[in-house]
């Protein structure tokens, strides 16, 4: 099992399978120019090898989120800030239907701030 493997495989159900399936759709929505690498110990994506978004997990609201870079020029009212500088964090509730065209479309925002 390689890392980033072993980073969800720690995480318990249904947290993980939740996880594993965005990961799985963020990947497969652009495999030509999408990866994702482990760094600081934490799964981050990818675009045209420039951060695009990483996963992690709040102790204040006891969630895991997505973090996306450029969330500072985001205007989606579900995005927190919470003082980040550049990121903004979205919630992941395993309980609630996954809003994966929300999330593909808030990743295609941000790859337009990505430089080449």
């Amino acid at each position: 099992m390689n890392p980033i493997q072993e980073y969800f495989f720690r995480i318990e159900e249904p947290q993980r399978s939740t996880l594993l399936f965005l990961r799985k759709k963020i990947l497969e929505s652009d495999p030509e120019h999408i990866t994702e690498t482990l760094s600081f110990g934490l799964p981050f994506i990818k675009y045209k090898k420039k951060m695009l978004c990483y996963f992690y997990y709040s102790k204040k609201h006891k969630k895991h989120y997505l973090s996306f870079c450029h969330g500072d020029r985001l205007d989606h009212p579900e995005l927190i800030s919470e003082g980040r500088k550049k990121f903004k964090i979205l919630l992941i509730d395993e309980n609630a239907d996954l809003p994966l065209d929300f999330i593909l479309k808030i990743l295609d925002e941000v790859k337009q701030y990505i430089k080449p």
